[in-house]
C-alpha cells in the first residue's frame, strides 16, 4: 500500500473562538447546513458560525469561520446531538433526552414549545416515504427498552407515527425510505417498519466497541463490523462492495466518494471504496467527531472543529500516474464519473487513459498501452512523435499542452537501449496497422501510413509491399527519399506507380535488372516487368519498353503483347500489324505472336496464317540442317507446322507448296495436296515415299472430317486401290491393304471390294472385314426395315382416320346455310367440320387467313 494525499486537515474554528479561556468547555456534536456551522458543548450551549471557504489557487482551501452567536438551552445537561433541518428553518437539538425545534437563524425554541421526549439518539429520513416537503421524519431510539419511535416534525408541531418492538436493546440507527438500520447489542439487522419484517446481517459485540450505524446513499449501509472491518450492507441485506479494513478502535466513520474515512484515537484513515486499500493517514489525537454533510468532513476534537478538504480528483488522479500507479489511477478515474459532469469527465476520462497508455508504453508493457490508447482515443501522432523522422515533415502536427508524457523522444525513453528501441518499433509497426483502417486514422491517414511505410523499410519488412500494393495515403516526397536512402528501389517503384508515375516506376525496375542499382527485393523482377507492362494501359509506355523486354527474352517478352487483358483486346488498342513489324527482329516472339493470333484468338486472316507457317517452315528446314535437327525440338515444330496446315484453310497452298520442293517434307507435301484436293497424289507420297501407313489411314481420316460418307468412302476406296495396285509383289503394302479392310471395314463399299482384290486371297484373311461389312449391312437393312415399318403404320392410322370421316353421309340442299357467311350453297362443293357444321370452301379458307373470324369448329 502506498499512500497518496486525499485530503489536507484544515481548522475552521479555533479553541479561542468557542470558548475563550474556558477550560472546561468541551464540544459535544456539530452540524453543518451549507454555510452555517453548529456547535452543541458540554454547558448546553449552541453556537452558530459562519464559515468562509477561500480557495488558494497552489494549495488547500482555506476556511474562515465568524461567530454569529451561541445561546444557552436552560438546561443543565450537554447537547448531545444537532441536525439541521433546512426546509423547515429548524435545527433539532438533543438535550437530556429531549429533542427541542430552535431556529436556524436566531436559535430560539418554537413559540409551541413543540418536542419530542424520551429521545436517547436519532437519526432523519435523508429518503422520507412522504411527500411534504416542509415535514421531517425523524426516528428516535427511545429511552424505554427496546422500542423505536417515528415522528413527522414540522415548523411548529410533532406527531408519532410508529412504534416498532426490537429484540434487543438498540443502540444506533440510521433511516433510508421504510428501512431501518439498527445496532442492537449483539447485531446488526436491517428492519422494514412498515412490513414489520426484520433481516439479521452480522453479529456485533457491542460490550467490546461502539457501534457505527452510517447512511452512506440511497438504500446503503456503512457499519464497523467484527475484526476491524467497515462493511457496507443494502436494505436487501446484502453486501454489494467488498469491505475496507480499518482500525479495530474506529469511533468514527463518514463517506466521501470514492473514500471511507475512519477515525480512532490516533489517527484519521483514508480507504478507497473502489479497491479497498487504505490510502492516506493523518495524525490527529483525541478526536471524537467524525461526520460528513453534504460532501463536507468535518472532525473535531473536544476543543477544536477541522475540516477535511479533498484534493481535486484530477489532482490526486496525476499524482499517482507520476508515482507510475496506472492501476490506482485509472480505478480512482472512473469512480469519479459520478462527480463529475459527463462531458467534462469523458474529456478528463481521455486524457487520463492516454497518459496511463504512455507509462505503459515507458515501461515496454505494449498489450497494456494499446488498450489504453485505443480506450482513450490517442490522436495517434503523439505517439509517432517520439519516434525520430517518422512523422512527414509536411506536418502540422505539435504535441498536447501540457504534454502527455516526459519524454523528447524514443532515444531518451530508452537511453539509446538498441533492443528496446527495436521492441518499441515493432510496437508501433503493429498498432499503426491495426488502426490505419479504423476511425482513429480519421484526418491523420498521411501521417500513419507515411510512418507505417518508413518503419517497414528501415527493419525489411514484408510488409512494406503489402502497403504499397493496397490503397494506402503514403506521402510521396517524404517515403520517396525514405525508400531510396534505405535501398528499396523496387518498393519506390511501387510507390510511383501507386501515385500514377508508371513511366518513372518501370525505369527505376529496369535500372534494378540491368544492375545499374541494387536491389534485392524480387529475383523475378523482369517478369514482373513483363506483367506490369501487359496490364498497363499507357501504350506509349509499352512501347517504350517493348524492344528491352524482348531482347531480354524473346518468349517472355512477347507476352506483353499475347497476354493483354480481354476487353484491352476487344478495344484493338495494340494494332496485330504494328505488332508484328516491331517483333520482325525477334523471330521466336513473332511466332509465339502469331499463335496467339491464329490458335488462341482465331482471327481468320489468311496473311497471319500463311506467315506462321512459313516461320514453322524455315524453323523445320534450319533444324534439320543443323546437327540437332533430329531432336526434339525439330520434331515439335514439325508436329505445329502439320497441324496448321491440317487444320488451317487460309493459307495460299500453291505458295507453300513451292517453299516445299526440295525441302524433303513429304508429310507436309501429302496435306497441302490433300487441301488442293489432290488426294491419291497426297496418298501416293504417304505411301510410296514415306512408308507410313497409319499416316495415310489418318490422312482419310482428317481429309473427310465435317463431309459427307460419300466422300470418305472415296478416300477409302483410294488408299485402297494405291495398295492393291502395287503389284502382288508388293508384300508389305498387301499387309497394309488387309490392316486397312479389317480395322475400316464400315468405310468401304463391300460390294466394289471383293470386286478389286485378287482371287488368291483367303476368306480367313478378309474374315474381320466379311463380318465388319455383313453387320453394317444387315443394321442398315434392319433401320430401313423399320423405317418402313413405321411409316405404313403412320399411313394406315391416315387412312383410319380417312374412311371414317367418310363413313357417315351428308345432306346437302338449297335449304342448307353456311355456318360463316349464312348463305346458301349454290353447288354441292363444301367444307364439313368435326361437329357437323357446314361452310363454304372460299368461307373455310377465309378463316384460315383471317383467324380472327369466326369458327364453327376447332379444325378442318
Amino acid at each position: 500500500m502506498m499512500n497518496i494525499k486525499a485530503f489536507t486537515l484544515v481548522s475552521a474554528v479555533e479553541r479561542e473562538l468557542l470558548m475563550g479561556d474556558k477550560e472546561r468547555i468541551n464540544i459535544e456534536c456539530v452540524e453543518c447546513c451549507g454555510r452555517d456551522l453548529y456547535v452543541g458543548t458540554n454547558d448546553c450551549f449552541v453556537y452558530h458560525f459562519l464559515l468562509e471557504e477561500r480557495p488558494v489557487p497552489a494549495g488547500p482551501a482555506t476556511f474562515t469561520a465568524t461567530k454569529q452567536l451561541h445561546r444557552h438551552l436552560g438546561f443543565k445537561k450537554p447537547v448531545n446531538e444537532l441536525r439541521a433541518a433546512s426546509a423547515l428553518n429548524r435545527l433539532l437539538v438533543l438535550c437530556d433526552n429531549s429533542i427541542s425545534l430552535v431556529n436556524m437563524l436566531n436559535l430560539e425554541p418554537v413559540p409551541s414549545g413543540a418536542r419530542i421526549k424520551g429521545a436517547a439518539t436519532f437519526a432523519l429520513n435523508e429518503n422520507p416515504v412522504g411527500g411534504d416537503p416542509f415535514c421531517v421524519e425523524v426516528c428516535i431510539i427511545s429511552v424505554k427498552r427496546r422500542t423505536i419511535q417515528m415522528f413527522l416534525v414540522y415548523e411548529d408541531r410533532v406527531q408519532i407515527v410508529k412504534e416498532v418492538s426490537t429484540s434487543e436493546q438498540p443502540l444506533a440507527v440510521a433511516v433510508d425510505g421504510h428501512f431501518l438500520c439498527l445496532a442492537l447489542t449483539t447485531q446488526y439487522i436491517i428492519h422494514n417498519y412498515s412490513t414489520g419484517v426484520s433481516q439479521d446481517l452480522f453479529p456485533y459485540c457491542s460490550e467490546e466497541r461502539p457501534p457505527i450505524v452510517k447512511r452512506i446513499g440511497r438504500q446503503e449501509f456503512l457499519l464497523a463490523g467484527p475484526g476491524g472491518l467497515g462493511m457496507f450492507a443494502t436494505v436487501a441485506g446484502i453486501s454489494q462492495r467488498a469491505p475496507v479494513h480499518w482500525s479495530e478502535n474506529v469511533i468514527g466513520a463518514a463517506v466521501s466518494f470514492p473514500y471511507v474515512i475512519a477515525l480512532d484515537d490516533e489517527f484519521i484513515t483514508v480507504h478507497s471504496m473502489l479497491d479497498q486499500q487504505q490510502k492516506q493517514t493523518l495524525p490527529f489525537k483525541e478526536g471524537h467527531i467524525l461526520q460528513d454533510f453534504e460532501g463536507r468532513v468535518i472532525v473535531a476534537t473536544s476543543k477544536g472543529v477541522y475540516i477535511l478538504v479533498p484534493l481535486p480528483l484530477e489532482k490526486q488522479i496525476q499524482d499517482l500516474l507520476a508515482s507510475r500507479r496506472v492501476e490506482e489511477a485509472l480505478v480512482l478515474a472512473k469512480g469519479a464519473r459520478r462527480n463529475i459532469p459527463k462531458e467534462k469527465f469523458q474529456v478528463m476520462y481521455r486524457r487520463i487513459l492516454q497518459q496511463a497508455g504512455f507509462i505503459q508504453f515507458a515501461q515496454l508493457h505494449f498489450l497494456e498501452a494499446k488498450e489504453l490508447f485505443r480506450s482513450g482515443q490517442l490522436d495517434v501522432r503523439e505517439l509517432i512523435s517520439l519516434y525520430p523522422f517518422l512523422l512527414p515533415t509536411s506536418s502540422s502536427f505539435t504535441r498536447s499542452h501540457p504534454p502527455l508524457h516526459e519524454y523528447a523522444d524514443l532515444n531518451q525513453l530508452t537511453q539509446g537501449d538498441q533492443e528496446k528501441m527495436a521492441k518499441c518499433k515493432r510496437f508501433l509497426m503493429s498498432y499503426l496497422n491495426e488502426v490505419r483502417s479504423t476511425e482513429v486514422a480519421n484526418g491523420y491517414k498521411e501521417d500513419i501510413d507515411t510512418a507505417l511505410l518508413k518503419l517497414y523499410a528501415e527493419a525489411d519488412h514484408d510488409s512494406l509491399l503489402d502497403l504499397l500494393v493496397t490503397e494506402n495515403f503514403c506521402l510521396l516526397t517524404d517515403s520517396a527519399a525514405w525508400l531510396e536512402k534505405h535501398k528499396k528501389y523496387f518498393a519506390l517503384g511501387l510507390l510511383y506507380h501507386y501515385n500514377n508515375q508508371d513511366a518513372a516506376a518501370v525505369q527505376l525496375w529496369v535500372n534494378i535488372v540491368n544492375g545499374d542499382v541494387q536491389d534485392s527485393t524480387r529475383s523475378d523482377l523482369y517478369e514482373y516487368i513483363v506483367d506490369f507492362l501487359t496490364y498497363c494501359l499507357d501504350e506509349e509506355l509499352v512501347w517504350a519498353y517493348a524492344d528491352w523486354v524482348l531482347q531480354k527474352s524473346e518468349e517472355v517478352g512477347v507476352q506483353v503483347f499475347t497476354k493483354r487483358p480481354l476487353d484491352e483486346q476487344q478495344k484493338n488498342s495494340f494494332n496485330p500489324d504494328d505488332i508484328i513489324n516491331c517483333l520482325k527482329k525477334y523471330p521466336k516472339a513473332l511466332v509465339k505472336y502469331l499463335e496467339h493470333l491464329v490458335i488462341d484468338k482465331r482471327l481468320q486472316k489468311e496473311e497471319y496464317h500463311t506467315r506462321l507457317a512459313v516461320l514453322y517452315l524455315e524453323e523445320v528446314l534450319q533444324q534439320r540442317a543443323s546437327t540437332s535437327g533430329k531432336g526434339a525440338e525439330a520434331s515439335e515444330t514439325q508436329a505445329k507446322l502439320r497441324r496448321l496446315l491440317q487444320k488451317s484453310d487460309l493459307y495460299r497452298v500453291h505458295f507453300l507448296l513451292e517453299r516445299l520442293r526440295g525441302a524433303g517434307l513429304p508429310m507436309e507435301s501429302a496435306i497441302l495436296h490433300g487441301k488442293l484436293g489432290e488426294h491419291e497424289k497426297a496418298l501416293h507420297i504417304l505411301v510410296h515415299e514415306l512408308r507410313d501407313f497409319a499416316a495415310a489411314e489418318d490422312y482419310c481420316l482428317w481429309c473427310s472430317e465435317g463431309r459427307d460418307p460419300p466422300h470418305r468412302q472415296h478416300l477409302f476406296h483410294t488408299l485402297l486401290a494405291i495398295y492393291l495396285h502395287a503389284g502382288p509383289a508388293a508384300h508389305e503394302l498387301a499387309v497394309a491393304a488387309v490392316d486397312l479392310l479389317n480395322h475400316h471395314a464400315t468405310e468401304f463399299d463391300a460390294a466394289q471390294v471383293l470386286q478389286m482384290l485378287p482371287d488368291t486371297w483367303s476368306v480367313q484373311l478378309l474374315c474381320p472385314f466379311l463380318m465388319g461389312a455383313m453387320r453394317d449391312s444387315v443394321h442398315a437393312r434392319r433401320t430401313m426395315q423399320v423405317a418402313l415399318g413405321l411409316a405404313r403404320s403412320e399411313n394406315l392410322i391416315y387412312t383410319y382416320d380417312k374412311m371414317k370421316l367418310k363413313g357417315s353421309s351428308i345432306r346437302l340442299s338449297d335449304k342448307k346455310l353456311c355456318q360463316i357467311c349464312q348463305n346458301p350453297f349454290c353447288e354441292p362443293v363444301f367444307v364439313r367440320y368435326p361437329n357437323g357444321g357446314l361452310v363454304h370452301t372460299h368461307c373455310a379458307a377465309s378463316r384460315h387467313t383471317n383467324p380472327s373470324s369466326s369458327s364453327p369448329g376447332t379444325r378442318t
